[in-house]
């Protein structure tokens, strides 16, 4: 799940423009903060993201496991 795709979608619903009002704003980061509180464990698909960035920051506080390769997650059993 990404958190900026619902947080657009908030942002949207909310009367936001673009990316970078204050109404998209005031949803983009928190809203996808939020939604990494609900999650055991993160992974940081590869590339340039300060948004990423960002997001990988909050899950490291929030002592959440980030991965960074496929290879490394944990397979889950049913």
């Amino acid at each position: 799940m990404i958190g900026e795709w619902l947080a657009l979608l908030l942002a949207n619903a909310a009367g936001s423009q673009q990316i970078g009002d204050a109404i998209s704003e005031a949803f983009l980061y928190p809203v996808a903060h939020r939604l990494i509180m609900q999650c055991d464990a993160i992974y940081r698909i590869p590339g340039e993201s300060n948004g990423a960035d960002k997001n990988i920051e909050v899950a490291l506080r929030a002592g959440l496991n980030i991965y960074y390769t496929l290879d490394t997650i944990p397979q889950v059993s049913a």
